[in-house]
């Protein structure tokens, strides 16, 4: 029988598979956790190529973008302006709102006192350290500096306090500094006007229908400087104390460049209480001295008394009036014709004019013009001429600018009438304003005549204005020489010009206070070179027109060959 060989059974085994199962399932959590794995890669990088390609898109589009990113348009998306722009006629920006910041400290946030103030001296030596110590001790937030620019703020944020902070807020920048000073103004911290052209349109400034679109003036920013460059070099040149320059377009009112010495920069927010810094084309009021003598030859030719040839005979070398006598500065001849009068200046010859014209007629002249009532401008800041009381020589002496006061702002406005035609306008500083008729103070023949006389006063050998005559500008004008009101000790030298004079578009009225006879300087004086012989505007004033008139005169676009010698020649000589 066979044998069966049986294989033993463990009783203990609880599967047939158990190796095979133990096996396989240990391959299958390995696969898992591989699985896994590759999961989070695969996550991983679809995050990182997800931020790559959002980093990448960005930086594609603010590359395109990128002419936009300093525009004002992208300015004002950031922030919400509060004052428009103000720009000059030529569209350059004058004034400005700008994000800046006030740099403050929590001293609850200081953890070394002590070093915070080192580093506050060390960095900015200016600052009130014994101040600052004080309010540190209060533990009260304060503020530390005002209004600090970007360079201000790196310093600061350089420091490593966050006990530092900055708040920011809008400001208001000058780009030109002191430039347009006594025109422009100011605002206060709060943005409201305080002066100037930010005071008298505030609420224009302010419109918020209006922010996107710049308040534009009549002022040429790169005229303005030269005007006060050379105005600055004129003070320095003849040790004046001050001095003041307009000049205005004669047929629209246009106010090209107002300048007024001493100046000071706007952007530095100061108080000024010094009667220096007053505007004095627009609120100085002066006696203007002989540039009246002009007026009264043009109530001579236009009331028909006279005209510009007929001759006055047997004029004294001084006439009485009451207690007071009037003579000339220079001794002239006898005989003079009514243009002579006015070409060489003569007090007593203008005298005797203004008889001729009588009181009345003079009366009506100064009211047409308005020149002892307040300037018309669009500024606050202007001076209001004395009161005329017509007492007994108050004619005489009128008729040669003394006795009467009136600002510059109305003496080159009355002149610019009295040479454009007759018409009078009215003075602006606002590009596009609507200009309006006004009446007539003397005819077109007058003017015409008029302009004739003050041509030959800067280039006929008798005339007081010949250091203005510079080639190709045809100067016209006049001088004046006067003591300020008020102070007879000071002295105001003058000088109205009009260019080119016989078809005028212009008018410059320089003026400088106190000047001294400069012993250095060596004129070119018709072709001889010498020394000032006196301290009359002759030798200070019109010298510094001169040169301005020279080098604005391209910027007006005033052509030298506009017009052939040979009219100029029919017309003047």
């Amino acid at each position: 029988m066979k044998k069966r060989n049986k294989k033993k059974i463990n009783i203990n085994q609880t599967s047939f598979y158990f190796e095979d199962y133990v096996e396989t399932n240990k391959k299958n959590k390995v696969l898992k956790k591989s699985n896994n794995l590759h999961d989070r890669i695969y996550l991983l990088f679809f995050f990182f190529l997800s931020l790559i390609l959002i980093f990448s898109i960005k930086i594609t589009h603010i590359s395109l973008n990128k002419k936009n990113m300093f525009s004002l348009e992208e300015q004002n998306s950031k922030f919400s302006l509060l004052r428009r722009d103000i720009v000059d006629r030529n569209g350059e920006i004058i004034s400005r709102n700008i994000n800046t910041f006030h740099a403050a400290i929590d001293p609850k946030q200081v953890t070394d006192k002590k070093k915070l103030l080192i580093k506050l001296r060390l960095n900015f030596p200016n600052l009130p350290i014994n101040e600052i110590r004080e309010k540190l001790n209060d533990n009260k937030y304060f503020r530390i500096k005002k209004r600090i620019d970007q360079t201000e703020k790196d310093k600061f944020w350089a420091l490593g306090e966050k006990a530092i902070k900055f708040e920011p807020f809008q400001a208001r920048m000058y780009t030109h500094g002191n430039l347009f000073s006594h025109v422009i103004g100011q605002v206060d911290y709060d943005n409201y006007g305080i002066s100037g052209i930010e005071k008298y349109f505030d609420k224009e400034l302010k419109n918020k229908n209006l922010l996107g679109s710049p308040l534009q003036l009549t002022l040429d920013s790169n005229i303005q400087y030269i005007i006060n460059k050379e105005l600055n070099d004129a003070i320095e040149t003849f040790r004046a104390t001050g001095g003041g320059a307009l000049l205005m377009d004669v047929n629209n009112g246009e106010i090209i460049s107002l300048v007024s010495l001493p100046n000071f920069d706007i952007n530095q927010r100061s108080t000024i209480k010094d009667k220096k810094y007053i505007n004095k084309i627009t609120k100085g009021v002066y006696e203007l001295g002989s540039i009246f003598k002009t007026f009264t030859v043009a109530l001579v030719l236009e009331k028909k008394l006279a005209n510009t040839n007929t001759i006055i005979k047997n004029i004294p070398k001084k006439i009485k009036c009451s207690i007071h006598e009037i003579t000339d500065m220079n001794e002239h001849p006898k005989d003079l014709t009514v243009e002579e009068i006015l070409v060489r200046s003569s007090n007593v010859g203008s005298v005797i004019l203004a008889k001729k014209v009588g009181e009345k007629n003079f009366k009506e002249f100064i009211s047409d013009t308005k020149l002892t009532q307040n300037p018309k401008i669009e500024l606050e800041e202007v001076g209001v001429p004395h009161k005329l009381k017509w007492n007994r020589c108050k004619l005489e002496t009128i008729s040669f600018g003394h006795g009467i006061t009136t600002t510059p702002l109305q003496a080159t406005t009355t002149y610019a009438a009295l040479i454009n035609g007759g018409k009078l306008v009215t003075p602006s500083l606002i590009k596009k304003r609507e200009i309006k008729n006004h009446n007539s103070i003397v005819s077109r023949e007058t003017s015409k005549k008029l302009r004739y006389i003050l041509r030959k006063v800067v280039n006929s050998k008798d005339g007081t204005a010949s250091l203005a005559d510079k080639d190709g500008y045809y100067v016209g004008g006049k001088t004046g020489t006067a003591e300020s009101y008020g102070d007879k000790k000071d002295r105001i030298n003058t000088f109205i010009s009009v260019f080119p004079a016989h078809n005028p578009n212009y008018s410059l009225f320089i003026m400088l206070e106190n000047p001294k006879i400069n012993k250095e300087l060596i004129y070119d004086y018709r072709g001889i070179k010498t020394k000032a012989p006196y301290n009359t505007s002759g030798w200070n004033s019109v010298y510094v027109a001169g040169k301005i008139i020279e080098k604005i005169g391209p910027i007006l676009a005033i052509n030298n060959y506009e017009f052939t010698k040979q009219n100029v020649v029919k017309k003047f000589n």
